[in-house]
């Protein structure tokens, strides 16, 4: 099962976090949101939930330019957030953290990945696939 939704690049995008990987809703992110590698993101939370329930891991495939990124985790099953995608490293849960214990956070991202992502010209696809 899966599930899809797009999302943008900007300017600020410098994903250094050695922790996390954000995705907003929001238009703007400023230098300070080093967890940030899409902007303007369309997912919709009714969608996600129904994703997640049932399933306890889920792998995020993000192709862009033809390199791609895969990021493992724990699924949350309490993640209810309607405008931010919080996937973590560790193991904090709030309503924004969708993933915990990821195998990749900003920082292990590729840096032409990233390069791409900075471009705000760059519309990208986020791919999750639930896991047993």
């Amino acid at each position: 099962m899966g599930y899809s939704f797009a999302a943008h690049g900007h300017p600020n995008i410098t994903a250094k976090h050695k922790n996390t990987i954000e995705f907003t809703k929001d238009k703007n992110v400023t230098l300070n949101g080093d967890c940030i590698i899409g902007i303007n993101s369309d997912f919709n939370l009714k969608e996600i939930k129904e994703l997640i329930k049932n399933n306890n891991k889920l792998k995020i495939i993000i192709k862009v330019d033809g390199i791609i990124e895969e990021i493992n985790c724990q699924v949350n099953p309490d993640f209810d957030d309607e405008t931010e995608i919080v996937i973590r490293k560790s193991g904090f849960v709030s309503k924004r953290t969708l993933g915990i214990k990821a195998d990749k956070a900003c920082s292990d991202l590729k840096r032409d990945f990233v390069r791409i992502l900075s471009n705000p010209n760059t519309r990208f696809k986020v791919n999750f696939v639930t896991l047993k």
